[in-house]
């Protein structure tokens, strides 16, 4: 039961931004011409498999950053408090406990020969029985059972869920069920549903599928220390996100207040911002970087009573890593803001409103902005699959997270040293790569499916 409720900094941010999302979607709700575009995108097959699959990795993300102390036990007895979150109570108990050494996928033994006591107390040379597992004489058949077991519940709750939503959907537009079924899976609907369908159910199938056989082995093996990696792996995801989306946060309001002064105003006001970031381009972002994450750590280590946890340490080096990132990578989307308005002040709306009086703040805030919002739109999805592979790089030549932090980065980084040991030890680095993979290629193709609705020469 939860004690104490923990909030870190990045996740009342994750949470606001959430808000600012249900926000804008009410906004675009009541507005008509707000809705065509994203009409476009719900009509793009590619682009709603891609929706689904970010909404079921946006909801770990959101599912791991509620945060409280509580009392755990690990395998070996011992009582501790420590922070956990909510995803952490979801996960299959074999996936939070941690064993000697590396293990293999499915594996009911230890991967590296040791020194163990048996059931009778007598020192044993071999491979170690791991503790979390199921002990089962027949392990193949235990796993096909288990596989089973959870696309029958996948396809169940699916199942269940789309028999739900098309009840109430042919209540709301009067048509029978039968003839909702088949204009959904006939392609005959204003929307992809059928994509959208079809991605649920493979996603709920390879999950429970995942997490019946995580409830009884170590599906991506263990790690040098024992962790499971499957666990590192989702846990992984909260960092990715964060990264990808509070770093669009911190840089969103920079590239957009400067953009559009630089691009309306000119002269001056235009020569001062270039020069800004023409110099910030010229500096290379691993030293920018690097520099501020050793700053950052000896203010830490000076000032330990500002940061008393381990978790807020690592927390607030994480938002440290999403500033530097965001006030680097501002440049872009101003160079494109700027274009953009000084092409848009020269209209005849604009010289009208300029001759009516309108004031300058009013003018830019009612009149061009919302006509570039498209960029910032398209601008924003692009650069989401780059952050998150940024952060894997940053990590990877260790300026990157806390090494403490759960994320591909660390990940890939350990792996270095293990893919070199004999025997190889390769199914951290695939694991991570798997999510990693999953993630990019799915902002990558809704990015897609955006910049077609948004972009006026694409939809024209």
């Amino acid at each position: 039961m939860p004690t104490h409720w923990v909030w870190l900094y990045s996740d009342g941010l994750l949470w606001w931004l959430v808000l600012l999302v249900m926000i804008y979607a009410v906004h675009v709700w009541r507005h008509p011409h707000l809705q065509a575009p994203w009409r476009k995108v719900a009509s793009h097959r590619v682009g709603m498999v891609a929706a689904v699959v970010l909404c079921f990795y946006a909801g770990i993300c959101l599912l791991d950053s509620l945060h409280w102390q509580a009392t755990v036990t690990d395998t070996h007895g011992v009582t501790q408090t420590r922070t956990v979150s909510a995803l952490d109570h979801l996960l299959p108990k074999t996936m939070r406990e941690s064993e000697r050494t590396y293990s293999s996928p499915l594996s009911q033994q230890a991967f590296t020969l040791s020194s163990w006591q048996d059931a009778k107390g007598e020192s044993v040379r071999g491979y170690a029985p791991l503790e979390a597992v199921v002990n089962t004489k027949y392990p193949t058949h235990d796993v096909m059972m288990r596989l089973l077991r959870g696309a029958a519940i996948g396809i169940g709750v699916v199942l269940g869920l789309y028999l739900l939503v098309n009840l109430l959907q042919g209540f709301r537009q009067g048509v029978s069920q039968w003839q909702s079924i088949k204009t959904v899976w006939s392609g005959q609907s204003e929307y992809a549903w059928r994509a959208v369908w079809i991605t649920l159910l493979l996603l709920s199938v390879l999950a429970c599928m995942g997490w019946q056989l995580a409830d009884g082995y170590h599906l991506m093996g263990t790690t040098q220390v024992g962790q499971d990696v499957l666990y590192e792996s989702i846990k992984s995801i909260r960092t990715g996100i964060v990264i990808g989306t509070l770093t669009t946060l911190f840089m969103l309001p920079l590239a957009l207040m400067l953009g559009l002064c630089a691009g309306y105003f000119g002269g001056w006001c235009d020569d001062i911002i270039q020069y800004c970031y023409i110099t910030l381009s010229s500096i290379p972002g691993v030293l920018l970087i690097s520099a501020t994450i050793l700053v950052l750590q000896v203010t830490i280590h000076q000032h330990a009573d500002w940061f008393p946890t381990m978790e807020a340490r690592a927390d607030i080096r994480l938002l440290a890593l999403c500033l530097i990132l965001g006030l680097t990578s501002w440049a872009t989307l101003c160079r494109l803001l700027r274009a953009e308005t000084m092409k848009l002040k020269h209209m005849d709306y604009v010289s009208v409103s300029k001759t009516l009086g309108v004031s300058s703040v009013r003018l830019l805030c009612r009149h061009i902005l919302p006509n570039v919002m498209h960029i910032v739109m398209i601008t924003i999805v692009l650069d989401f699959s780059g952050l998150v592979l940024a952060e894997a790089v940053l990590s990877y030549v260790g300026v990157g997270v806390d090494p403490t932090t759960f994320s591909w980065g660390n990940m890939i980084n350990s792996a270095r040293l293990e893919m070199a040991r004999e025997p190889m030890v390769w199914w951290p680095l695939i694991s991570a790569l798997i999510m990693m993979f999953g993630l990019v290629l799915s902002a990558n193709c809704f990015a897609d499916a955006v910049r077609d609705a948004w972009d006026p020469r694409v939809s024209q």
